[in-house]
């Protein structure tokens, strides 16, 4: 019997990658997507019978209740991702981050399994050493981490929940995003060549946005054991300040130069070094490292220049 899954925000960053596979293993796949950006980035998967599109707005009730009572799994990816778009937008980011999923959590049954990315932000600094694992304290710092903590609290009270604390992202996807530290500073590395640090020592962790797809088709494999836990979800090798990824970027870009400046403040003041051992301990390892990262995007944003506001 072919599993049904419902993925929300599924023609979004992880999910246009995500979605592929999930089908690849002829998964019967409903989206659930408001298509905000346009995007057409599942254009070419409509062939597939397996396959059903809802375009609609994941916080009314109406347009999620009937597709998410056949689902044998959901993975809930629609949301206002990142701290700068959510402080944009407060209102609705406690409407779609929060209100949305604290309504669905209503509405599954107890057989139904739940895989939701959350967010290793919400560690906002770690013990003296900046150490984070997932029984270490939480002090998330921006609206969007305190959120996803509130929303992981009650995913967790579910024995068939699985929550994945995800590194920051990288690398391309159908459904880009320029946003994210790793695509944002090849970007500028490639068409500034430089870029100006501030707390440069700020330390980050990071995954490659194929591997998060991979953790997700891990855990439908694995739920059994997996069930009930919380995980992060990074590279373990990849534990990296914001000098050292320029470092790692130069590799790639040799004429990319980068400044350190002393006096001013960065507004995200996130900084943590996160331990990744308990997903590794399940089996799962990343198969794509930062500098397999690095080498793709500049392969592909040398021909995705962001030109929305510019002439030519």
């Amino acid at each position: 019997m072919s599993l049904k899954i419902l993925v929300t925000g599924g023609a979004g960053y992880i999910g246009s990658i995500l979605v592929p596979e999930l089908l690849k293993r002829n998964y019967k796949v409903t989206v659930i997507d408001n298509f905000l950006y346009k995007q057409s980035s599942l254009n070419h998967l409509c062939i597939n019978e397996n396959l059903e599109l809802v375009k609609g707005d994941i916080r009314v009730s109406d347009v999620i209740k009937s597709h998410l009572s056949t689902a044998d799994i959901v993975i809930p990816l629609a949301a206002l991702v990142g701290a700068p778009l959510c402080n944009n937008n407060p209102v609705g980011a406690k409407t779609i981050n929060y209100d949305a999923i604290m309504m669905m959590l209503d509405m599954v049954s107890d057989n139904q399994m739940i895989f939701m990315p959350t967010t290793n932000s919400a560690y906002g600094t770690g013990n003296q050493d900046n150490f984070c694992d997932e029984e270490s304290e939480l002090n998330p710092i921006s609206q969007y981490a305190i959120e996803k903590v509130e929303i992981e609290k009650a995913l967790m009270q579910r024995n068939l929940s699985v929550s994945f604390r995800l590194a920051t992202v990288f690398g391309m996807s159908p459904r880009m995003r320029l946003d994210l530290l790793v695509n944002d500073f090849t970007y500028r590395a490639i068409y500034d060549s430089f870029i100006v640090l501030f707390e440069s020592h700020f330390k980050r962790n990071y995954i490659h946005v194929r591997d998060v797809s991979n953790v997700f088709l891990h855990a439908i494999d694995n739920h059994e054991k997996m069930c009930g836990e919380i995980y992060n979800v990074g590279l373990s090798n990849a534990n990296l300040s914001k000098k050292e990824l320029c470092d790692e970027i130069k590799k790639v870009i040799p004429n990319f130069v980068y400044l350190e400046e002393a006096i001013g403040k960065d507004t995200d003041q996130r900084n943590y070094i996160v331990s990744n051992e308990k997903i590794e301990n399940t089996g799962f390892l990343p198969k794509y490292s930062l500098n397999d990262g690095i080498k793709e995007l500049y392969k592909g944003l040398t021909v995705l220049r962001n030109s929305i506001h510019s002439n030519v």
